[in-house]
């Protein structure tokens, strides 16, 4: 449904209602009174506007903060000692009155339809607990510009930073089971809170509304302008989070850019055993680069490599596959039937010892050492099925940051070609996240999950999507498949096996296009870790 839609929907008799919750310091007040104005102008009339000052120093707002409380709406509280954010927040909760309260910053501005589409989300989704929307920043002038366009909720991506933020609406119950906002996490307070409001919320009791209903107003200082400007939200956020992952055994450290983290999750002391298959034909030179980068760059000790002789007449490579036979450094299994990469890598997953499998293309050269424990520390999650790397073409760009379904019809890589140390479309390039799928060209997963699926399609889809329409499975299992680009390798694409470029190979690719759309159908064109505003016609998250 369209926003214009649920607008012109009468839903002012909605049984549910809201308490907006605005701490406020010494605020500009033409601001002020812009977000004042923004809640008194719903178009959804079931609210109430907690204003508790605290503790400001200003003649001028304290005249219209008592002309404010004529209003029956508008409750104002006034803190005789200033007590920051966490404790006004908290004063402001004990005011509310609502079945829902929201969060709303003293000069931030709410869509005249937020609270209408919120009501009507609760409707469609009963059992919501927390709700969020997309948001836009405007500037001192009043241009709304930097929209960002979320995803459905996605936990690793919140470990990652607070994707969720504005506007963040929370059942009033919940919040009270809690205890509302921490004193001594200012700065990340509402992420601190979302974090411990979690805790008792199922995946589906979390919703996202994507429409932007929430303009962050980006004026200096503030950390919508910089986020640089804030450098103790980072720290609150960082100590945030290690609360709600540490029980979990998760150590959290700072992440590549500004206000991001990085979860480390553990490896068991008895640490599992990674069964790497390598499917190749002949390919001697790229064997000897992807072997010896598995040996020599990496720390991950606890591994076996299945390399897959699919019909090698090279003597040169045959010679050299019998040496790292010999040398202890392989097992050489033989599959001797025509090129079908789903039944390889079928094949020899079946013949692993491993508890987990790292399906490795022989085109693939290891970069930072830690790469695959990073990806075993995630496969080894009961709650995570596949996860991929971050791969780079040989010049440094980018082939493969996770899959979007949905781009070209199909499937499409995030961010393709893009610089290789580019932040991506908020952050995403740089911090770990959910995503619908990840490419088999490096992927690891639990030999149990892979079972659980039955492997790869290698009835229908012997070369191409086999690996999207496997993460896919995966996903439809229960898991959430993971990609992090604290795995870092080369990707030489396709060396060995040549372009699709001739009329037996564009006929069956054309099968294989066609096998995806009827099997998951409207589907692949709503990928839940993308958004309906996103361009499917480049990989580029431009708007559509």
């Amino acid at each position: 449904m369209q926003l214009d839609e649920i607008t012109a929907l009468d839903l002012n008799d909605s049984a549910v209602s809201f308490s907006i919750v605005v701490p406020v310091y010494n605020p500009d007040l033409l601001q002020f009174k812009a977000m004042v104005e923004s809640v008194v102008s719903q178009s959804y009339s079931n609210w109430q506007l907690v204003l508790v000052d605290d503790a400001s120093d200003n003649s001028e707002l304290n005249e219209y903060l008592a002309e404010l409380e004529n209003d029956p709406k508008v409750t104002v509280v006034v803190q005789e000692k200033n007590g920051h954010i966490s404790t006004a927040t908290n004063a402001g909760f004990a005011m509310a009155t609502g079945d829902f309260v929201v969060l709303l910053d003293q000069d931030d501005l709410l869509h005249p339809d937020a609270l209408k589409c919120v009501a009507y989300y609760l409707a469609q989704h009963p059992e919501a607990l927390v709700l969020y929307s997309d948001e836009d920043k405007v500037d001192a002038n009043g241009n709304r510009h930097i929209p960002h366009f979320k995803p459905e909720f996605n936990p690793d991506l919140l470990y990652s930073h607070n994707y969720i933020s504005h506007l963040g609406v929370y059942q009033r119950e919940l919040v009270e089971q809690v205890g509302g906002c921490r004193v001594g996490f200012e700065g990340s307070q509402d992420y601190d809170l979302l974090l411990r409001c979690l805790e008792h919320c199922r995946a589906d009791q979390v919703v996202h509304i994507p429409y932007v209903l929430y303009h962050w107003r980006a004026v200096p200082g503030s950390t919508a302008l910089a986020e640089s400007e804030k450098g103790y939200a980072q720290d609150a956020g960082l100590r945030a989070l290690q609360d709600h992952l540490g029980p979990k055994g998760v150590t959290v450290e700072l992440g590549k850019l500004a206000n991001t983290y990085r979860a480390r999750w553990p490896i068991p002391e008895k640490a599992p055993l990674v069964s790497v298959i390598i499917p190749t034909r002949n390919s001697k030179d790229l064997v000897e680069m992807c072997v010896n980068s598995l040996y020599e760059n990496n720390d991950y000790a606890k591994f076996e490599v299945l390399l897959v002789d699919n019909q090698s007449d090279c003597p040169e490579s045959l010679a050299y596959f019998a040496e790292l036979e010999a040398q202890g450094k392989v097992r050489l299994l033989r599959y001797d039937a025509p090129f079908n990469y789903s039944a390889i890598n079928n094949f020899a997953a079946k013949q692993a010892n491993g508890e987990v499998l790292l399906l490795l293309n022989n085109d693939v050269e290891a970069i930072n050492g830690d790469w695959l424990r990073e990806m075993v520390s995630h496969a080894i999650r009961p709650d995570i099925g596949c996860v991929g790397a971050k791969l780079y073409y040989p010049n440094g760009t980018l082939q493969h940051a996770g899959v979007i379904t949905g781009l070209g019809g199909v499937a499409g890589h995030s961010h393709k070609h893009f610089p290789g140390d580019h932040p991506g479309y908020f952050k995403r390039l740089q911090i770990t996240q959910n995503l619908s799928a990840v490419t088999a060209a490096c992927l690891a997963v639990r030999k149990s999950v892979f079972e659980e699926v039955g492997g790869l399609n290698e009835q229908h889809l012997t070369i191409a999507f086999n690996d999207v329409d496997f993460c896919l499975k995966v996903r439809e299992a229960g898991y959430r498949n993971l990609w992090t680009p604290y795995a870092e390798l080369i990707h030489h694409e396709s060396v060995s096996r040549g372009a699709e470029d001739n009329p037996e190979k564009i006929a069956r690719f054309q099968k294989e296009i066609a096998y995806m759309k009827t099997t998951w159908g409207e589907g692949l064109l709503n990928d839940p870790h993308y958004s309906r505003w996103l361009t499917l016609d480049r990989e580029d998250f431009s708007y559509r």
